[in-house]
């Protein structure tokens, strides 16, 4: 047991190092960019180390396959290094019960990541759009989903329009059940329209079967002078595009939350599927680090006066990369229907596990 906990402190101690260089290079790569992307004068030094600490977290979470497996090969190369290897194995310990340590901190690690890190990432994403469209002066999301239908927010040069609907289309184009509620640019209420349908074209809104309500002082009775409608036409700034464009990135939602958000994407109409796979690719994570782990480590055990030190390493990141990218295609796939849900998000990790153990009985002695 003494032996597993020194395995393991020197394997935390090492990924937090090698997490450590990344977000300090991530945050200084990222302030030069943040001040390239604004207009001179618009933010400073403090505002752009402020948008690059929120946006680090995520950038370093996308990577964290990487950084356990750079950790991995950075620990067994120093224990090679020290010959402590050697010794552990004339102990009479094998190859794969010294693995036991760093594959179940990793196992742990990747825990701790989805259920506490993952939260945290997503919060600081979405404090980071909100804070980048104050300094870029832009709209955030136009749409969100509840429990009570999709609800989209709309402006022109005589104000605020927002629509709530029940139900929509795959793509966000034809809603049912529809509220359309108006504001002037004060703020006061315009109008209101309850339809049974309504369509976006290239020309605005086609509301079929409605009722109009407007509002204005020289309006003392909206129900009197409210009238029906078998076909209205709404001018609008929204396009197929942007509606798509405005749906919560599935990184920007707490795992927890994922669920129900899914549920709600389904019953308003939409496809689900990117957010299904995210979820799952989320749950796979421990198994995708501990594949990170094996194969890290099958390739960095060996003494370092057996030679070719720098080719293993080369083919331990190389495998390692190709998995990754390997886990990123299979991701692709799913969100377009090509391969199951449970099947991206998990037969990385799986064959990342079987490749390795398969390398680790061939090159090592039991």
């Amino acid at each position: 047991m003494t032996l597993h906990l020194y395995f393991a402190r020197k394997f935390a101690l090492v990924f937090l190092g090698v997490s450590g260089v990344f977000a300090i290079l991530f945050l200084l790569i990222d302030m030069v960019e943040q001040l390239r992307r604004f207009e001179i004068g618009v933010i400073g030094p403090a505002e752009a180390l402020h948008l690059s600490a929120l946006k680090v977290p995520g950038d370093l979470y996308a990577l964290l396959p990487l950084i356990v497996l750079l950790a991995t090969v950075a620990l067994f190369l120093d224990l090679a290094r020290t010959s402590e290897l050697v010794v552990t194995r004339a102990a009479g310990r094998s190859a794969l019960r010294s693995l036991a340590a760093p594959l179940v901190a990793a196992l742990v690690l990747g825990t701790v990541a989805v259920a506490v890190v993952n939260p945290i990432v997503a919060a600081t994403a979405k404090k980071y759009d909100v804070v980048s469209n104050r300094y870029a002066r832009s709209d955030a999301s136009v749409l969100s989903v509840s429990p009570e239908g999709l609800w989209l927010r709309q402006g022109s040069a005589r104000g605020q329009m927002v629509i709530r609907a029940a139900r929509s289309n795959a793509d966000g184009t034809e809603f049912t059940d529809v509220t359309f509620l108006g504001f002037s640019p004060d703020g006061s209420p315009r109008l209101r329209i309850e339809a049974a349908r309504a369509a976006l074209t290239d020309e605005g809104w086609d509301i079929r079967d409605a009722k109009r309500w407007d509002f204005g002082p020289g309006i003392p009775n909206p129900e009197a002078a409210a009238g029906l409608h078998g076909r209205l036409a709404l001018p609008s700034d929204l396009t197929r595009e942007r509606i798509r464009d405005s749906f919560a990135s599935p990184a920007a939602i707490p795992v927890w939350e994922l669920p129900g958000f899914i549920e709600g994407l389904q019953r308003a109409g939409f496809s689900a599927r990117m957010h299904q796979v995210w979820l799952h690719m989320e749950i796979a994570q421990p198994a995708l680090l501990a594949a990170m782990v094996l194969l890290g480590a099958s390739f960095t055990m060996r003494h370092t006066r057996f030679g070719r030190t720098g080719t293993m390493v080369m083919l331990a990141l190389g495998l390692g990369l190709g998995l990754f990218f390997l886990r990123n295609f299979a991701q692709v796939l799913g969100e377009i229907g090509q391969i199951p849900v449970v099947l991206a998000a998990w037969s990385p990790p799986a064959a990342g596990i079987l490749m390795s153990l398969g390398v680790l009985l061939q090159l090592e002695d039991g």
